[in-house]
This record gives C-alpha cells, sequence and structure tokens, in this order.
C-alpha cells in the first residue's frame, strides 16, 4: 500500500505486484536522467548494465545479452504472471515481438517462437522481477549501493538515501550522527555472503536427493568460496573473465566439492562471479578473453621470428 501510495503523489501507475510497483518507482524517480527503453539498453556497456541491476536489486551476473535480456524483463513484465505456462496464450504477434527485444531468432511459426521465448524465461529463472533475498532481508540499514550516495557541500551533513524498501527520499544527518564504515561493511559482507547461499539453490529446490545433497555440501563452504574469489582476484590483477571461472571451479575440484554435475558447477561459476563483481573486479566477457589470448599469442610468434631472422642472419655473416 505503501508503494502504491508513492506511484500515485508522483502520477505513475499503481498497478501490479509489489515488485512491479518497486521497479517502477526506481526506474522514474531514480534513474530517471537513463534511457531504460530497448533501444537504450541496448546501448549500454555491459558494466554500467550491471551497475543498473544491482540498482533494481537483480541477479547482475551473466554475458552482456542476458543482462540486456533480464533488464528489460524486469522493467515490462511482472515475473509472477510471465510464465512458460502463460506463453500459449500469446498469440504470435506478440511473441515476435518478445523474440525480438530478446534478441532471438524471429522466423518459425507460433510454436517455434513460444519455444524461444521458453528457453529465455527457463535459463534466466528468477533472476529478474523479483529482488535479492538478501538485500530484502539484510541489506544494509541505512545505506544502499555506492550510487545513492552523495556528498553535500556543508562539511558536518551527508545526504544518503533510505533503503528501497523504506522510501527513496532523502534525510539530512546531523553533524552528531555518524555513519560507521566498518559497520557498514561487515554488513555488506554478510548480505553477499547470504546472497551466495541463497543463489546456489536457485532451481535446484526440486532436483534429486544426490543434487540437493551437493548443492547443500557447497552452501556450507560459501565463506570458502568467497575467498578462493578473493585471492583469484588480487593475483589476476582484479580482472575477472571465463579462465579465472575456469580456475575457480579447478581449485573448488582439489578441495574435494562436489562438481560432477556440470550444471552445479556452472551456477558454482555464476556466484563466483556475482561474489567477483561485488568485490569490484573488472569483468571481461569471452570475446575480449580471445582477443587478448590472441595478443599474447602473436606477439610471442612475432618474437620467435624476430629472434630467428636474427640467428639465420648470424649464421649467414
Amino acid at each position: 500500500m505503501d508503494l502504491r501510495q508513492r506511484a500515485e503523489d508522483v502520477d505513475l501507475a499503481k498497478s501490479g505486484s509489489v515488485e512491479v510497483i518497486r521497479a517502477r518507482l526506481i526506474q522514474h524517480q531514480i534513474l530517471g536522467d537513463d534511457d531504460l527503453s530497448w533501444e537504450g539498453i541496448q546501448s549500454m556497456p555491459h558494466k554500467e548494465i550491471g551497475e543498473v541491476l544491482r540498482i533494481f536489486g537483480i541477479k547482475t551476473s551473466g554475458s552482456h545479452k542476458e543482462r540486456r535480456q533480464r533488464l528489460w524483463l524486469h522493467l515490462n513484465f511482472d515475473s509472477r504472471r510471465m510464465t512458460i505456462e502463460r506463453l500459449a496464450e500469446i498469440d504470435r504477434e506478440r511473441l515476435h515481438e518478445m523474440c525480438q527485444r530478446l534478441e532471438l531468432p524471429l522466423t518459425g511459426n507460433r510454436t517455434v517462437l513460444m519455444g524461444r521465448v521458453a528457453g529465455v524465461l527457463t535459463s534466466q529463472g528468477q533472476g529478474w522481477g523479483r529482488i535479492k533475498r538478501s538485500l530484502r532481508r539484510n541489506g544494509l540499514p541505512d545505506v544502499v549501493e555506492e550510487q545513492f550516495m552523495e556528498r553535500d557541500n556543508q562539511p558536518n551533513s551527508v545526504k544518503i538515501r533510505l533503503d528501497l524498501d523504506q522510501t527513496f527520499d532523502e534525510i539530512e544527518l546531523e553533524p552528531d550522527e555518524t555513519v560507521e564504515s566498518d559497520s557498514i561493511i561487515d554488513n555488506a559482507e554478510m548480505a553477499a555472503l547470504e546472497d551466495a547461499h541463497d543463489s546456489l539453490l536457485l532451481g535446484f529446490e526440486d532436483s534429486d536427493f544426490e543434487t540437493q545433497g551437493a548443492i547443500l555440501t557447497i552452501q556450507a563452504r560459501v565463506a570458502d568460496l568467497d575467498r578462493m574469489v578473493g585471492t583469484i582476484l588480487r593475483g589476476h590483477g582484479g580482472v575477472w573473465g571465463d579462465s579465472e571461472t575456469d580456475l575457480l571451479l579447478r581449485l573448488a575440484k582439489r578441495r574435494g566439492w562436489p562438481l560432477s554435475n556440470p550444471k552445479i558447477s556452472q551456477r558454482v561459476g555464476e556466484v563466483g562471479t556475482d561474489m567477483a563483481e561485488i568485490k569490484g573486479a573488472e569483468l571481461k566477457n569471452s570475446e575480449e578473453e580471445i582477443r587478448t589470448v590472441d595478443d599474447d599469442i602473436m606477439k610471442r610468434i612475432r618474437k620467435k621470428i624476430s629472434e630467428s631472422q636474427t640467428l639465420i642472419g648470424e649464421n649467414e655473416n
């Protein structure tokens, strides 16, 4: 009811679930200067779209295309209603439009189009439409993301935004009211660990006992996962990509983690990427990594050719 009243106060539609109204308020009241149309989302760089997803409180990991899909779904649909079952009620024209917005092939009959959209909804899972449970339950008590903090011109006061579940209004702290930075960091780290703990199980709730047992074993070691991610980041200059994810999985396997199931390995890799991003990692996609590897190989080849030509020249002399 509070969210509906806020929406009405600023002349926004107040229909929809709590998550839909919250997303609408964030879009227009917090990110009003950003272009969040489909075209605007398409033009967002990989890192920027991750920051926007984080502001909405939804899953941030994945490829650039997956991030674009997730943000568009979050802004345009109610996850409780846009289900795979609901797709059977949508006509071909609407499915064709959804395929276009989700960057999917547009050819085929209605059944083919429906299957493509269903594939995206399945792969995205609960990554959109609902804010992360750790944010809702254990988010920072007073301040949210760094993006919401801004210094006032007055030296003894600071403006902050309250938790999104409470209000979007700015409040001003009196000089004797201080924000304990250590407490904020501790709360942020605890929220990140709990979010990772919850994310590991998503999609595995109805799995067989063996799979659930493996997930529960890994959940109990989520702090170790966090430490491994931190160690890899320090050793790789704060950069995270597919090679770092592979290294994380190799380290986990050496420690006896149950990662024989490819789906479990994929989930651990995704959670590791989320952790790296929270720690401020510079994420790189596969194409960037391939280019980097290619550049390194070419440099070594050129060096070898140069050395060979020098040796040939010396022998001829």
